[in-house]
């Protein structure tokens, strides 16, 4: 077993921390799920296991350096550590290449602040078939929360932290695609844009951040504005929900047009 003071055991502790993942380009993918398709990605460095998910996950865990049930918590950012833990690598393209690469579906967000959420909207975004997600500002898909959410999802699509500002990204989204920024006083009704065939068009779905949604600079250099719907007494939608619902929305009309 590992000692806690190993040095590349210290090193994967600080990727619990942006700054050494950023420093490194490593992050932490935990639970059988993240390591499974980290391991299928090619994006597996190392992995740490305690006895009992060596147990559990053989096949997972080959190779893997046993540490203690308090190492692997060290390792974790979640509530109930799994004990299996891989440290990995992921080159991911700029926004220049997803673009050049002539994307059907994309989903930005824009300053996320739950990575929850974020991993959530990363799943969500492979399961409709979307293309790339792009990150402007806001927490990055390399948390070991946004990690764990996106169940894998991280390993199957681009995700691109995009540099530049906000308003920069969308009007560079928008010179390829159709950009839909999703706001609860927009223009433009979701049904209605389903209806009407635009949602059949290459899209970009913008969405913001929980607490105050996207600037009004954001919204002004989007193609159009969009709210969704609702039909009871509920005050608003959360990222994920409202995530889930505009991208099936341009996967269905996109696979029906063709």
């Amino acid at each position: 077993m590992l000692s806690s003071t190993n040095a590349r055991l210290v090193a994967a502790r600080r990727l619990t921390r942006r700054s050494a993942r950023r420093e490194t380009g490593r992050f932490l993918a935990e639970g059988a799920q993240a390591v499974r398709e980290a391991l299928a990605a090619g994006a597996v460095v190392e992995s740490f296991a305690t006895a009992d998910a060596m147990a559990r996950h053989p096949e997972l865990a080959a190779g893997a350096d046993e540490i203690s049930p308090k190492d692997a918590a060290a390792l974790s950012e979640t509530v109930t550590p799994q004990g299996l833990v891989a440290v990995c690598t992921l080159d991911q393209p700029s926004l220049g290449d997803v673009l050049g690469a002539r994307p059907r579906l994309l989903a930005v967000l824009v300053e996320p602040n739950e990575p929850g959420n974020v991993g959530t909207v990363v799943r969500t975004a492979d399961a409709a078939g979307a293309d790339a997600v792009v990150l402007v500002g806001g927490v990055d898909a390399y948390n070991g929360k946004a990690v764990r959410a996106s169940a894998g999802s991280l390993f199957h699509l681009p995700v691109v932290a995009a540099p530049q500002p906000a308003t920069d990204v969308v009007a560079a989204v928008g010179a390829h695609l159709t950009t839909l920024a999703t706001t609860g006083n927009g223009r433009d009704d979701l049904d209605t844009l389903a209806d009407d065939g635009v949602l059949a068009a290459p899209s970009a779905w913008i969405f913001g951040a929980e607490a105050h949604g996207l600037d009004d600079d954001v919204l002004d250099h989007a193609a159009r504005t969009v709210r969704i719907p609702i039909h009871g007494r509920a005050e608003s939608l959360n990222l994920a929900a409202a995530a889930a619902i505009c991208l099936y929305a341009s996967a269905r009309a996109q696979r029906s047009a063709t």
